[in-house]
């Protein structure tokens, strides 16, 4: 017997089952946080923080110049919830690992009094803020 297969659809399958970007997955994490302002109002405050990314070296000593650091975490909910100043997520994909300078912010970051994170999915991500949001304030 002869099968004959649709290999637009086998196509699409696999870019389906292929492993988000780390932008992708970023989008993903802010679409979110937009949808839950209405619980969540302090989500207003999340931001990410755009270190990564290929640039001229002109442009990307310019930037350095005026404050980028390389190893920054990617997600910043700067608000302070029980015994935390903030929250720091550094987001990974796949097989991806933090740096020897990703993992020095993370570790200076929570020294002084925020909670760091490193997440490699969505649901993670959420859980982490959701987790923080729900902090008991420690002056209550």
């Amino acid at each position: 017997m002869l099968v004959y297969r649709n290999r637009n659809a086998e196509e699409k399958r696999v870019k389906q089952i292929q492993p988000l970007t780390e932008s992708q997955l970023q989008i993903q994490i802010f679409e979110w946080a937009q949808l839950m302002t209405g619980k969540y109002p302090e989500l207003s405050l999340l931001y990410h923080i755009p270190n990564e990314g290929k640039r001229s070296v002109y442009y990307g000593a310019k930037l350095k110049r005026e404050g980028l650091k390389s190893g920054v975490p990617d997600i910043c909910l700067p608000i302070p919830k029980g015994n935390y100043c903030g929250l720091y997520i550094e987001l990974k994909v796949g097989k991806n690992k933090p740096t020897k300078n990703q993992e020095h912010w993370l570790f200076s970051l929570s020294k002084a009094g925020h909670r760091t994170a490193v997440c490699y999915t969505r649901e993670q991500v959420q859980k982490e803020i959701l987790s923080y949001l729900a902090l008991k304030d420690t002056s209550e």
